[in-house]
């Protein structure tokens, strides 16, 4: 009689824990609906790989200067002006800047006074922006204006 007893509490303890788990586990999860979004209400795009690129003119009144172009984890792309130490501009205030940037490049061509940046959407389109370079650095306040248009996508972009 004592055994069996004793194998009642173990069932009854056993049954309580699951219970209490069942009802500490969130509804959404429960059911394997949607998972809260991330931080802030900000949906990001998905594990994204970092990624720098860097051009610098060999001539010129620029010369000296290092355009950096990097991308974080959530798939932003941002613009460091070495002339402008330690600011890193998120460029989506450039107008039409894709969501979601997977790689980026940059080049720089002094003589005509121009700064191109790519970026590589996750849906596999190129977007470009042809931005007008001078002897001010880029900041958050200038660079938009200075990039005409803004980002275009490439026509038949073949990734």
């Amino acid at each position: 009689m004592r055994k069996l007893a004793w194998a009642t509490r173990g069932i009854s303890a056993a049954t309580g824990a699951l219970l209490l788990g069942a009802l500490m586990v969130p509804s959404a999860a429960a059911s394997g609906g949607p998972t809260p979004e991330p931080e802030h209400g900000k949906k990001k795009c998905g594990p994204v790989a970092r990624h720098v690129a860097s051009a610098a003119p060999d001539f010129g009144s620029l010369r000296g200067t290092v355009f950096r172009l990097a991308t974080n984890r959530d798939g932003h792309a941002f613009l460091n002006d070495s002339r402008n130490q330690g600011v890193w501009i998120d460029l989506k205030v450039v107008p039409n800047a894709p969501k979601c940037v997977v790689d980026v490049a940059a080049s720089v061509e002094e003589s005509f006074g121009v700064l191109t940046l790519s970026l590589l959407s996750k849906s596999g389109v190129i977007y470009e922006a042809r931005c007008t370079t001078s002897a001010t650095a880029f900041s958050p306040t200038n660079l938009p204006g200075t990039c005409g248009v803004g980002f275009q996508a490439l026509q038949a972009t073949p990734v």
